[in-house]
């Protein structure tokens, strides 16, 4: 969640230890409800033994994603929340719900480039969405940022991200499995930069399979200030503000404007907006006609306190 489009970043160091085997059988079990608003949370660094975060810290939002399940298996939130027994899984997906809040795994981050390793993404996504089975998730969110292969143009990356997808709604169907998207915010927009379209080619293609976008307005030194991030991108990236993305092809209310929850949950704060600033951006975009929602990255950086203040006047 943390790449500039400008730069790949190194990778970081990742446990060894796998998430445990799923069975090839496991039956369908969700029946999650898409949340409309969506107020997302990540969270990937240790929280407690526990796992997750406590409900009451995080009052306010209804998905949690764990993050992240990679081409290597499932690491930090994910892996931590699939080593849990069974029981204490159910237990605790069952708190989540009582209390109205979807968890999800997010697949992927900043250290996954499975189209230029050359990943099968038939094979990867049957193997994520057995993840979300045999856990017992509520669904899966992508969080795709092989910069390289978007960078490079030849319609790889969107044609694998493509087929990723609709593989994924193949074990994991709409209207019962939540699946989102995570974009870089200038993977929306035409640039030529990405000559093959990046996510509005992915949007063209499977966009009618995506419940919504958890778009990540930062790291890009743009999105700073509410008219940068609601209404008017600066360049390299024009026409990748909020509003100006609906006219490349994307409906406005499945842009879920997506922040780092704290000056440390990005590239040197880059893209950070306090949250009561926050919040009268978001009113400004709901008076325009926006309602898709928040996304945060990361608890505890994001919390109960932060999306209050997120909300502005419009969600509270």
């Amino acid at each position: 969640m943390t790449s500039s489009v400008l730069a790949a970043l190194a990778l970081a160091s990742v446990s060894s230890v796998l998430a445990a085997p799923v069975s090839e059988g496991t039956k369908l079990t969700s029946r999650a409800t898409v949340p409309s608003p969506a107020f997302v949370i990540y969270t990937d660094g240790f929280v407690s033994a526990d796992v997750l975060p406590p409900v009451d810290q995080i009052t306010g939002f209804n998905v949690v994603a764990l993050s992240f399940l990679t081409l290597a298996g499932a690491r930090d939130q994910a892996q931590a929340f699939a080593q849990l027994s069974a029981d204490q899984r159910t237990a605790k997906k069952a708190e989540y719900n009582q209390a109205g809040i979807s968890l999800i795994v997010s697949a992927f981050g900043e250290t996954d480039e499975p189209t230029t390793v050359g990943a099968d993404p038939v094979a990867t996504a049957n193997t994520m969405a057995q993840f979300v089975l045999a856990n017992a998730l509520d669904g899966i969110d992508v969080d795709y940022e092989d910069l390289d292969a978007m960078n490079k143009g030849d319609g790889a990356a969107e044609q694998w991200v493509s087929t990723f997808t609709t593989t994924l709604r193949q074990t994991l169907p709409q209207g019962q499995f939540i699946l989102s998207h995570a974009p870089l915010a200038p993977w929306l927009a035409p640039n030529a930069q990405f000559k093959a379209g990046a996510y509005v080619t992915v949007n063209k293609n499977v966009g009618s399979m995506i419940d919504w976008y958890n778009v990540q307005f930062y790291n890009q030194h743009l999105y700073n200030d509410c008219d940068g991030l609601i209404n008017t991108a600066g360049s390299p990236f024009l026409g990748s503000a909020l509003l100006e993305i609906p006219s490349n092809g994307f409906e406005l209310n499945k842009l879920v404007i997506g922040k780092p929850g704290a000056p440390q949950n990005a590239n040197n704060g880059d893209g950070f907006i306090d949250p009561t600033t926050l919040g009268t951006c978001i009113d400004q975009a709901a008076a325009k006609g926006w309602n898709a929602g928040i996304m945060a990255f990361e608890f505890p950086g994001a919390d109960v306190n932060w999306i209050k203040a997120a909300k502005g006047t419009t969600f509270q």
